[in-house]
């Protein structure tokens, strides 16, 4: 599984050293890129009556060249259309000549409804709007509904971020090279780029490794090694003891919720700590999951005292206010007692977010504590301009960069929620999550998420990775739960999918 994600930058130095050490040169990487580009359109669009490559000045419009001279080859009718004249000392100016179609200009561009359009004009690297030529082939193409195969990114589309600069390409495939760019997956590249195909043109493992790439597409693969594992011996308290603060007597579904994804996440004990308000209506709906009287810091005090190192939720249906701050503060300063730490970590969600927005020094300064338990934020994009206002407001950051600068002034895991659900570590690593889908956009599904990472972060999987295999698994059980999917589904949901990361053997 390929996962490192790379930036342009990154790509352009992964070309020059495959160039400078072999086995192939410039040329020879540009002709195995338009050859598996080529190789998706005679397998895909076999019966399209003409393919329209749009060729730019660059590298990319060199892989159009390439291609538009293989499809001619191969008997297909190919129209070139060009933008610009690539440079005569330029690989592309060798493919440019190497190609015996004859081009026209982009700004002549037409095609007829049984077309296809293969867009190589600018891909990943591309840093400011569509010029007219190929602006206005992108009207056409959408105004018709042309089918469009896009070449390492649809053109208008930031590699690095996904932004859309000015206009861009809808494209019903996408061929990339190597590996995939940030802007596959972050929104909204990732809804304009279809289909994803990673084609290998050369550039070997060991080049990509030598790049120490610090952002990834999450899947299992990511963070299998550090999933907990279940020993023979395994005791209920082995597997870790999860808090869940709860809100009062009308607001404690949410803290349910948690409790329970936390338990199927494999926690081997949770407890909702609630105030004597709501205790009855806990009690009516509780069975394994345990339930204890927490009014304030000094009661919370005395969960402490007792010794079973835990993890905590705080924030889902809490409340706003000096009593989230107090326990939230409470918990981060909860740090190493006789060698054994009273907390490994805080999963602080919804309230108990918002709670800090006057003050998140705070919050940020008890995180950064030698011994603190890790800590977790689980922001939506509201919640994210609350507790870091300036970041939010850069028009310079793509939401990866967002997520990397919280997580840095947090001191801690920043899990910055939707749609392209951005994982971020302070040590500067970062993960995009892709498997989300949009009936997770449901009441209490981010209490779920919540739960589920503090139910691994007891289970002592770092908190970065618990982070990113909580935010895989919550949206995993989504995806294949399907439409009408609410909260109260996914715990359960999480079963068949823990299953089948633990194999038969259960390890």
């Amino acid at each position: 599984m390929k996962l490192e994600l790379l930036t342009p930058k990154e790509m352009a130095e992964a070309d020059r050293l495959t160039i400078a050490h072999g086995p192939f040169d410039g040329i020879g990487l540009m002709r195995n890129a338009g050859a598996a580009v080529a190789a998706v359109v005679l397998d895909r669009f076999p019966s399209r009556r003409r393919v329209h490559v749009l060729a730019g000045p660059g590298n990319n419009g060199g892989d159009g060249y390439v291609i538009a001279r293989i499809l001619h080859e191969s008997g297909v009718a190919v129209s070139l259309w060009s933008s610009g004249t690539p440079r005569d000392d330029s690989d592309a100016a060798v493919a440019a000549a190497e190609c015996p179609v004859s081009r026209r200009s982009l700004a002549d561009f037409d095609a007829g409804a049984e077309d296809l359009i293969v867009d190589a004009l600018y891909g990943a690297g591309l840093s400011k709007p569509l010029a007219d030529d190929a602006a206005r082939a992108v009207s056409l193409a959408a105004a018709r509904r042309l089918p469009v195969l896009a070449v390492d990114l649809p053109s208008g589309v930031s590699g690095e971020s996904g932004m859309v600069l000015g206009s861009a390409f809808q494209a019903a495939v996408t061929v990339t090279f190597a590996r995939k760019k940030p802007g596959h997956l972050l929104l909204p590249g990732r809804g304009l780029c279809g289909e994803v195909v990673v084609a290998d043109i050369g550039i070997a493992a060991s080049v990509i490794v030598s790049l120490a790439v610090d952002t990834f597409e999450n899947q299992p693969a990511l963070w299998r090694q550090a999933f907990p594992s279940l020993d023979v011996d395994t005791h209920k308290y082995r597997r870790g003891h999860v808090g869940v603060f709860s809100g009062g007597a009308t607001s404690t579904g949410a803290a349910r919720l948690s409790a329970l994804a936390a338990a199927r996440a494999g926690a081997g004990a949770v407890t909702v700590l609630a105030p004597g308000s709501a205790l009855a209506v806990h009690a009516m709906h509780l069975t394994s999951i345990m339930l204890r009287k927490v009014e304030d810091v000094a009661e919370f005090a005395a969960v402490l005292g007792e010794g079973r190192s835990s993890a905590f939720v705080l924030g889902p249906g809490f409340g706003v206010g000096e009593k989230a701050r107090d326990l939230a503060l409470a918990v981060l300063a909860a740090g190493d007692r006789l060698g054994e730490p009273a907390a490994v970590g805080l999963v602080l969600d919804a309230d108990g977010i918002t709670a800090f927005r006057e003050a998140p020094q705070w919050l940020f300064e008890a995180a950064a504590r030698p011994g603190a338990p890790a800590l977790v934020l689980t922001p939506h994009e509201g919640e994210f301009a609350r507790l870091f206002p300036d970041i939010a407001g850069s028009e310079d950051l793509s939401k990866l960069g967002k997520a990397r600068a919280a997580a840095r002034r947090a001191n801690g895991v920043v899990i910055y929620k939707g749609a392209d659900t951005v994982i971020a570590a302070p040590d500067g690593r970062g993960v995009i999550n892709a498997n989300g889908v949009p009936w997770l956009a449901t009441a209490g599904s981010g209490d779920v998420l919540a739960g589920i990472v503090a139910g691994l972060i007891a289970q002592r999987m770092p908190a970065f990775e618990a982070a990113c295999a909580g935010v895989w698994l919550h949206a995993e059980a989504g995806r294949r739960f399907g439409p009408g999917l609410i909260a109260e589904d996914l715990p359960a949901a999480l079963v068949p999918i823990l299953a089948e990361l633990y194999g038969a053997d259960g390890g």
